[in-house]
């Protein structure tokens, strides 16, 4: 099997669960959005968070997805910039507890933190203080850094930081490795745009998406139209469309799986999950269908919890289902 290292925001997911939509009205946080956070915000917000009773787990898009596959049993590694503080000991020390090499890099500051809060309806609101996470450069990255691993995933977030990205995709390129992203909120790719598709018609082998995002890559089209482009850039396009399920189109094979509604708590790191599950059966060389019955059986059980800490009961059944999904 081969080896996957995610590079990404550093962040601590501190989650709490709410009773109404007052405090985000109180916090002035559009519901169900993504807000970055100053300082002075993230220092209200704790104060608020201290009366909620919040629990703590490592998070951003790669760190998940490196999470949900070494919960499966992969060898992952994660890339990211954290703080000399308390979080910063948090993620690293959840990291090597989960069997994720964190290859960490550390700065000056306060480390990243994704504040997130579930209303009744399920529906998540973020307010992300990046902090020294946001400051991961391409400096940073050298062919030591990746060397030992097979894939690297990135967080479409870091798009943002154009060298960056540049950067992790051109070290990657030369050491031969394969690699995927998933693709950050619609705003930002429409902000990027551009540079966005020159990237993946040069360098990513695999692409997520969900509607929105894949609507954004290409100019409104639909899901269907939408895969068959990106497609046409990389070796694998996959859309997730929440409830409906996801589709993914490679090399003219086209497939699908259906989606699930029921006992829906958080959705938080649902497509995360998905895309750690997908890229356990493509690193174990598992069909496009076996890869997306992966990524949905991961999503749809990450759904039923808050957060992202799954029971070692759930995860002896997921890894049972694992198996009859790959015979």
């Amino acid at each position: 099997m081969d080896k996957i290292i995610g590079i990404g925001n550093a962040l601590v997911d501190v989650l709490v669960r709410l009773d109404s939509d007052e405090a985000l009205e109180r916090l002035n946080l559009p519901k169900g959005g993504m807000t970055l956070i100053d300082d002075e915000r993230q220092q209200r917000i704790s104060e608020e968070l201290k009366t909620l009773h919040p629990a703590r787990a490592t998070g951003g898009s790669a760190g998940n997805a490196m999470l949900a596959l070494a919960n499966l049993g992969a060898e992952v590694g994660f890339v990211g910039r954290v703080g000399e503080d308390d979080m910063g000991c948090f993620f690293r020390d959840n990291c090597w507890e989960a069997g994720i090499e964190a290859r960490l890099i550390v700065g000056e500051g306060h480390s990243g933190v994704a504040n997130t809060f579930i209303t009744p309806d399920a529906e998540r609101t973020f307010a992300t203080y990046l902090g020294v996470a946001g400051q991961l450069a391409a400096d940073d990255i050298t062919p030591e850094l990746l060397r030992g691993y097979r894939w690297v995933h990135i967080e479409g977030y870091l798009v943002q930081n154009h060298a960056l990205i540049d950067r992790i995709c051109r070290v990657a390129k030369q050491l031969g490795m394969k690699t995927s992203i998933d693709l950050a909120s619609y705003n930002i790719i429409k902000d990027n745009l551009d540079f966005f598709r020159r990237l993946v018609a040069e360098y990513i082998d695999v692409v997520f998406a969900n509607e929105e995002e894949s609507a954004a890559f290409t100019g409104g089209k639909s899901p269907e139209d939408a895969l068959e482009e990106i497609a046409g850039m990389a070796e694998i396009a996959v859309v997730k469309l929440g409830k409906r399920g996801a589709t993914a189109l490679c090399k003219g094979c086209r497939r699908a799986v259906p989606g699930e509604s029921r006992g829906v708590v958080d959705t938080t790191a649902a497509g995360d999950f998905f895309a750690g599950g997908f890229l356990y059966g493509l690193t174990r060389g598992a069909s496009l269908e076996q890869c997306l019955q992966l990524g949905s059986l991961l999503s749809r059980n990450v759904i039923r919890v808050v957060g992202t800490r799954l029971s070692e009961a759930c995860w002896t059944e997921i890894k049972l289902n694992v198996r009859q999904i790959l015979q």
